[in-house]
């Protein structure tokens, strides 16, 4: 019997079960480690609200957590409740898949100012992570600025620009929708330290801006390179140009007072955020492209803004008694190997890049690597081990049959038209699953 300890239960996580299940079958117990008492990482707490159909994938990994020989252990917290050496003991091998859940810093003057915010704490604002949910962003400036040419940028943009119709059917949390609802932003600004030819923009996510109720996306015709050069993209990243050059379009007379206006402004790197109690002003240089590269051209300006939120890349939490690569943001390893018994996979591996879709031949691949070193398995305690040394140490660890009283309480709360209302708070989680 082999014994596998899974430390994350995001899409890494929830594919490398799978992959471990195809691999040995019945000759394998996993569990499947996470601090929160609720499942499926990223699924819940990153992706956006509105987009209610890539959470879909969460019924693929409901799948697997079902099955007897897979286990969710939440609410245990590696490296507080049970060390990483601990875990290596008790399981023939280890797998860190904690994705990566916190903010690169922008490393300019003035970041620590109030209202400005990562991605990863502003979405997971109003995405009900525990963690960020008394962020409390003021919304009372009419311009936003947010730091990044990605999707992340794109999505708060777009949670920011939606009316309160338009975000009926998501399953964001009260207290963001609240907020949103009485928001005076009326002018987002995206500010990208390259130009409309080095976005990690998808069509899909840049062609929902244009059907907006009240938002209006505009770039500066300026900023777009000779029409002839997007022959040379790849097809997505051309179809994202296009979309560009169909914002590049709009007019004054197009963008009423009462809209949104989501203006791309290419070529433009922050250099400082200014302010006395709170952000008030974004000085950006201009920018040029040198073979690729974006290179200062001296001139200065500044946004008026009353929130920042920069979008620009994640790393991965550290655990003690793993080796980290912090200039990577990610777990120091060699093709996910970080030492005898002890691996990581997803974002944790390779950090914050590609889709959800490609953490499958991520795990896919990571188990191969352990089936040939842990062989037939060494005999180890597993999960009764853990059973034994939770119930010595008091650990109130949470089940998948737990979840599911959560995930039937937080169903039977929505507001009319959603989905569902989240929890909030990990002791609110506790007791729906029954658990004080």
């Amino acid at each position: 019997m082999r014994h596998v300890a899974i430390v994350g239960s995001g899409p890494a996580g929830y594919y490398t079960a799978e992959a471990a299940l195809k691999q040995w079958g019945d000759d394998v117990r996993v569990d499947i480690f996470d601090c929160l008492p609720v499942p499926f990482g990223l699924i819940r707490s990153g992706v956006a609200p509105d987009h209610q159909s890539i959470k879909g994938v969460s019924r693929r990994y409901e799948a697997t957590a079902l099955t007897e020989n897979v286990r969710f252990v939440g609410n245990v917290l590696i490296g507080r409740d049970v060390s990483i050496p601990e875990l290596r003991e008790l399981y023939d091998v280890v797998i860190l898949a904690t994705g990566a859940p916190n903010d690169r810093k922008l490393g300019l003057p003035g970041e620590d100012l109030p209202n400005v915010f990562g991605s990863a704490s502003f979405v997971g604002w109003y995405n009900g992570h525990p963690e960020f949910a008394g962020l409390d962003p003021a919304l009372s400036h009419d311009t936003a600025v947010i730091v990044g040419n990605g999707n992340v940028a794109l999505d708060v943009a777009r949670i920011l620009a939606k009316s309160q119709n338009e975000l009926h059917g998501s399953d964001i949390v009260a207290h963001a929708l609240t907020t949103l609802n009485v928001s005076r932003v009326r002018r987002i600004v995206i500010l990208g330290r390259r130009g409309p030819h080095q976005i990690a923009m998808t069509p899909k996510e840049l062609g929902e801006l244009a059907h907006l109720e009240r938002a209006c996306p505009r770039v500066d015709p300026a900023d777009l390179p000779d029409e002839a050069e997007d022959a040379a993209l790849d097809p997505g990243l051309r179809k994202s140009v296009g979309h560009l050059r169909a914002f590049s379009r709009t007019g004054d007379a197009d963008c009423p007072s009462d809209q949104v206006t989501i203006e791309f402004d290419f070529f433009a790197a922050p250099k400082r955020i200014i302010g006395t109690e709170r952000v008030e002003d974004v000085e950006v240089e201009r920018t040029r492209l040198e073979n690729g590269k974006a290179v200062g051209t001296g001139e200065t300006y500044r946004v008026p803004a009353g929130i920042v939120i920069a979008c620009i890349g994640y790393q991965t939490s550290k655990i003690p008694d793993v080796p980290f690569d912090a200039a990577g943001g990610r777990f120091a390893n060699e093709d996910g190997w970080i030492a005898p018994g002890l691996y990581c996979v997803g974002w944790a591996r390779r950090g914050p890049t590609g889709t959800i879709g490609t953490n499958r031949p991520d795990g896919y691949a990571i188990i191969e690597k352990v089936a040939r070193d842990i062989g037939e398995g060494a005999g180890k305690a597993g999960r009764p081990g853990f059973d034994a040394l939770a119930e010595q140490r008091g650990i109130n660890y949470v089940k998948f049959t737990d979840w599911q009283k959560i995930d039937e309480a937080e169903v039977a709360n929505a507001r009319k038209g959603a989905p569902r209302e989240k929890f909030v708070s990990v002791e609110r989680m506790i007791e729906a699953a029954g658990k004080r």
